[in-house]
């Protein structure tokens, strides 16, 4: 009689009902197989195909070796065939329990990649994404207590759900790495979210807890200026930027429109429970789906850029960003390249930045650390700037009592005394704003001062 062997078992499982296994696999190249400690680790979360398609291993030699030796071989089922039937039937309104209990039956656990996969797979299919949208929130509840993570936990093992979610748990141990301060922003931001919903019934502890939960949006920010765009632009991987982004930012309009409501009725602590759920599931969803396909995916050079970007940000649910200690320095020269400017944060033809500055709706003029002008963008001005002046000392443009005020400007920000300052005035009829900033270097040594001046009569008109 032939011995049944199920491919989507765990070769772990499998070798410890078939010890035989073991020999049989390492003799078509799973050389691995007979070191225990490989066995019980990676076995318990690797099934043979799998493994093959990671080894280059044919499945057909596999398959001819286990018949051979006197297994019976059934075919292993495509999950995400079967999880795409599961999204499908919800979204045609099949009851979620009725779902849900074949999808306890059908399955020994979810990999986030195979979620990632169904839904796009139906977008590439014809499924608008505003469907697929719609899932989001039910099949993150379809997945609650179904996925490896959870069973792993639950049998308190000690292997990790896969190598991708391992290779999350990795970073998200390094202080300051991208995946650590967004795990941290979604754990304070649990935190938050389970005491608002103890106490919605205190008006005055829900406004304090609103506030902060608000913070969220930048959270959500940094994922779709940072995390989206790389993963679909750089690797192709659209369902994120297709599916969660649009929660995202249902779950950030919500709480704007919650804020700008004056009254806090029934009505408004409904809309605000439910959408602290759809957060709580977002959070559930970043961490086993988004965060261990970030994990594969990036390297370490995209983690790094992710990083200095995140800089940019105000912090999250806490007063500072944390450091990542061990991130490469990002590159902060310039250089002329061919026909390229080249900057810390891009390049540009001489054309390109000759047409940009003279868009910029403002005067810009500069003048260096001997106070000599230097440049004047293009176009029409309020204040005239000849290129004569160009060259020249620029108190030799200023009659003697606005050179004096000048002359002590200049040596405010040479000093350090001051960094910019604001003249407001009447020009022409029209209400004007004039800057004087100084300009420096990283390092703070003064390179010169710029001024800049915009015309604010279209502002005076629509706002006073």
């Amino acid at each position: 009689m032939k011995k049944e062997l199920n491919l989507n078992q765990k070769v772990f499982e499998l070798c410890e009902t078939y010890p035989e296994l073991i020999e049989i696999l390492s003799n078509v190249g799973f050389t691995e197989i007979t070191k225990k400690n490989a066995l019980q680790t990676v076995g318990k979360w690797m099934t043979i195909p799998k493994a093959a398609k990671l080894r280059g291993i044919d499945m057909a030699d596999i398959v001819a070796a286990l018949e051979e030796a006197g297994f019976s071989v059934e075919e292993p089922v495509n999950r995400v065939t079967l999880l795409k039937s599961y999204l499908e039937r919800l979204n045609h309104g099949e009851n979620l329990e009725n779902v849900r209990a074949d999808f306890v039956q059908d399955f020994e656990g979810v990999d986030a990649s195979e979620i990632l996969q169904a839904e796009e797979e139906m977008i590439l299919e014809g499924m608008p994404y505003q469907e697929v949208q719609k899932l989001c929130d039910v099949h993150s509840a379809l997945f609650h207590g179904s996925t490896r993570e959870e069973q792993v936990y639950k049998a308190e093992l000690a292997v990790e759900d896969s190598l991708r979610r391992q290779g999350a748990s990795v970073f998200v141990a390094i202080p300051g790495h991208p995946l650590s301060t967004l795990t941290l922003e979604n754990e304070i931001l649990a935190m938050l979210i389970d005491e608002a919903q103890h106490h919605c019934e205190d008006d005055q502890k829900t406004d304090e807890l609103f506030d902060k939960i608000r913070e969220v949006s930048i959270h959500y920010a940094k994922k779709g200026d940072l995390i989206y765009p790389l993963l679909k632009e750089r690797y192709g991987i659209s369902g994120p930027a297709d599916v969660m982004w649009a929660v995202d930012d249902e779950i950030r309009d919500t709480f704007q429109a919650l804020a700008q409501e004056i009254k806090r009725n029934k009505s408004w602590e409904e809309c605000y429970l439910a959408n602290l759920e759809r957060a709580e599931e977002m959070i559930y969803k970043e961490t086993n789906i988004l965060f261990p396909l970030c994990a594969q995916t990036f390297t370490k050079k995209d983690w790094e850029e992710l990083y200095w970007d995140s800089l940019g940000y105000e912090p999250c649910l806490m007063d500072e960003i944390p450091v990542w200690e061990d991130a490469k320095p990002r590159k902060t020269e310039t250089k002329i390249k061919g026909h390229d400017i080249v900057l810390p944060t891009g390049k540009l033809t001489v054309e390109q930045l000759r047409a940009l500055l003279n868009t910029i709706p403002m005067e810009i003029s500069f003048v260096d650390e001997n106070d000599i002008n230097r440049y004047f963008n293009e176009g029409y001005k309020l204040f005239k700037r000849p290129n004569m002046a160009l060259g020249r000392t620029v108190t030799s443009c200023h009659p003697p009592q606005i050179a004096q005020m000048v002359q002590q400007i200049l040596e405010d920000f040479k000093t350090g005394q001051q960094d910019s300052v604001e003249v407001w005035m009447e020009k022409r009829g029209k209400l004007v704003l004039v800057r004087y900033m100084a300009v420096r270097d990283e390092e703070g040594n003064y390179l010169g001062t710029a001024e800049f001046v915009q015309d604010m009569e279209a502002v005076r008109k629509k706002f006073l």
